[in-house]
């Protein structure tokens, strides 16, 4: 018997259906536009979009350098008033953080 409803994903059971880098890369391009509100802030949205391209060492992914900064970012969509950024970020923290 099959199930036409959308199942509830549990990182703790299975990864399957969660999409964590398509969804951290959907976080990062909602940082990129964001971050243009916040010019006070521009020194440390400065230095985490150059974290992404290091000059030495290997780059991180986006969840990672999401996960490592998630209270910037989630202080970056509170202050911006973006509700769908704070939704996705909050549904990457819980499911793949």
């Amino acid at each position: 018997m099959s199930c036409s409803c959308q199942q509830k994903t549990d990182r703790y059971k299975t990864f399957d259906g969660i999409d964590c880098d398509g969804n951290a890369r959907k976080v990062m391009e909602l940082i990129e536009k964001n971050m243009q509100l916040v010019e006070h802030d521009l020194p440390f949205w400065t230095y985490f979009m150059k974290k992404r391209q290091p000059r030495s060492g290997p780059k991180p992914d986006d969840l990672f350098l999401i996960h490592c900064h998630i209270n910037q970012v989630r202080d970056l969509f509170d202050k911006t008033g973006d509700k769908e950024a704070q939704g996705l970020l909050v549904q990457l923290e819980e499911e793949c953080c």
